[in-house]
C-alpha cells in the first residue's frame, strides 16, 4: 500500500497515527534492537502508512543517533515519506543532536519533553515551577530554529497540577509547538479523571 501524505487542513477529523515502537517500545524488557532491525521495522511502518515514526532518542547513545539518521535517510527521504521524529529532553544539547540526526529527513520533527509534576520537579529535575515555565517555551523556540515541526510533552502530566500544566502548554504553543502530547508517564491517571478535568475547562 503506498503511503498517502497527510492533509489535515482538508481532513480536520483525520486520525494521525504516531508510532513510537522504535523509541518507547524499545524500553520493554528484552526488546533491544540493532540498527538493521530498526530499519526493517521502520520500512514496514512506512509501508503500513504510519504518519509519524518516532525513530529514537538521538542523544541517548551513538547507536540511537545512527538509527535515527539512517531511518531519516532511507524511510524519510522524500515528500511522500512519513514524518520522522526524534526525542530530545528540553536541553540545547539534546535538541541539537536530534536536529543533526534528523537532517536527512524531508519532514523532520523534534519531540522535546519536560516534567511538570511537582514530584518530578523536586526529585528528578530539581527545578521550580517558575523555571519550568521559562525552560519549556525557550526550548520549543530553540527546536523551531532547526525544524518547523515541534512536538512538546509535559512529562508525568497525569500527576501534574492541572492549572500549572495548562500554563506550561500555553507557553509551549505560543513558542511554536505544533503538536502537544499529554503523557500519563507512570500510568497514574484514569480516563474518567482526564475527562472530568477536560469538562471543567
Amino acid at each position: 500500500m503506498p503511503y498517502m501524505p497527510m492533509d489535515t487542513q482538508s481532513q480536520p477529523d483525520r486520525i494521525i497515527i504516531f508510532d513510537t515502537t522504535l523509541r518507547d517500545g524499545e524500553q520493554s524488557p528484552g526488546a533491544t534492537l540493532n540498527v538493521e532491525e530498526k530499519l526493517t521495522i521502520a520500512r514496514q511502518l512506512a509501508r503500513l502508512g504510519v504518519d509519524v515514526i518516532e525513530a529514537g532518542f538521538p542523544f541517548a547513545s551513538p547507536g540511537d543517533f545512527e538509527a535515527v539518521s539512517k531511518i531519516a535517510q532511507t524511510v524519510g527521504g522524500n515528500e511522500e515519506s512519513p514524518i520522522i521524529c526524534g526525542l530530545a529532553r528540553a536541553t540545547q544539547q539534546d535538541i541539537k543532536t536530534a536536529a543533526e540526526a534528523l537532517k536527512p529527513a524531508t519532514r523532520p520533527r523534534i519531540h522535546t519533553f519536560l516534567a511538570t509534576s511537582d514530584i518530578h520537579l523536586e526529585y528528578k529535575l530539581k527545578k521550580t515551577r517558575a523555571e519550568v515555565l521559562e525552560i519549556a517555551p525557550e526550548m520549543v523556540a530553540f527546536a523551531k530554529t532547526f525544524v518547523d515541526d515541534v512536538e512538546f510533552s509535559p512529562e508525568d502530566a497525569g500527576r501534574s497540577d492541572p492549572e500549572f500544566l495548562y500554563q506550561v502548554l500555553e507557553r509551549a504553543i505560543a513558542a511554536g509547538a505544533t503538536t502537544i502530547n499529554i503523557p500519563d508517564t507512570v500510568g497514574y491517571t484514569t480516563s474518567r479523571r482526564i475527562r472530568s478535568h477536560h469538562q471543567r475547562h
